[in-house]
């Protein structure tokens, strides 16, 4: 790949440069679908640059200057001295989609809620007579604030659930990423691309202990194959996943009241395919094919 004058004056890492283009082309092509363009981006650049270098980089015992973040950044100090002051963006995800994913761990994992083989039962939409579980008592056991009713059609929208030929209420996926929805895709997006990219960057610069962050690579594969593969992460994935779910909700209900319950963890589980004669990409060479 030829160098461009920009990445020759950095004096960054080749192999980070290349690396840093990589992650980038996916983010600038979901921007460009929908129609925002590098001036956008770059005011958002700028933001991130110094909220970064204001967190992350202070010197001991020292107060953090304008200078300093200007010295670390690049930022002009004016523009720096704008942003610092600007009140912090809030990024609280919404009240729907905490919910829904308190929901479907709960859904996915309680014995209330799952068959003897461990999958989500269907569940009668109101509260049974004989005390089977229902989708009522699924909602009412997480919130007593919000209607049941409301929580279904929601998800009838977003296509979460279905009702079947005995109006029950059938869960369509195991995690709560609906087919429809954009605000709560853009925050499943947002949320584990962060985190992949936060534990590949903690790995990259030698921190101990390294998270896990383990892929499978292989290229000059057959549709037919794909299409095997596809189906074999999808079943192994959402069964470590939802083993990882359960204990993850044991482990919650005994460290909720502990002085140190401040942690989270997120482990996340893709799969991805594409035919490199679309873009005449080259081949990623890898070590584990062939």
């Amino acid at each position: 790949m030829p160098k461009t004058e920009s990445d020759s004056q950095s004096g960054a890492p080749p192999a980070l440069v290349v690396a840093v283009k990589r992650v980038l082309r996916p983010l600038v092509g979901l921007l460009l679908d929908h129609n925002l363009t590098y001036t956008w981006l770059s005011g958002i650049l700028k933001s991130i640059f110094v909220e970064v270098a204001e967190r992350e980089f202070r010197l001991p015992g020292k107060e953090q200057t304008d200078s300093r973040i200007t010295l670390l950044t690049g930022v002009h100090r004016k523009d720096v001295r704008r942003l610092r002051r600007e009140p912090a963006v809030d990024e609280t995800p919404p009240a729907s989609i905490y919910l829904g994913a308190q929901l479907v761990a709960l859904w996915i994992s309680d014995d209330r809620f799952t068959d003897p083989a461990g999958e989500p039962r269907p569940l009668p939409r109101r509260r049974q007579d004989d005390g089977d579980p229902s989708f009522d008592d699924l909602v009412t056991s997480v919130s007593k604030d919000i209607r049941p009713r409301a929580v279904l059609d929601e998800w009838l929208r977003l296509e979460a659930v279905e009702i079947d030929d005995q109006d029950r209420v059938c869960l369509k996926a195991d995690a709560f990423v609906p087919s429809k929805g954009f605000e709560e895709k853009a925050y499943y997006f947002g949320r584990n691309l962060h985190d992949h990219m936060a534990a590949a960057r903690h790995n990259v610069q030698g921190g101990e202990p390294p998270f896990l962050e383990r892929s499978v690579y292989y290229d000059e594969l057959t549709p037919g194959s794909i299409k095997v593969l596809a189906g074999m992460s999808e079943k192994e994935g959402m069964q470590a996943l939802k083993a990882l779910n359960r204990r993850a909700r044991q482990l919650q209900k005994r460290d909720r009241n502990a002085r140190d319950a401040h942690h989270r963890m997120n482990v996340g589980i893709y799969f991805y395919q594409h035919d490199e004669r679309e873009d005449g990409a080259e081949p990623d060479p890898d070590p584990q094919k062939k």
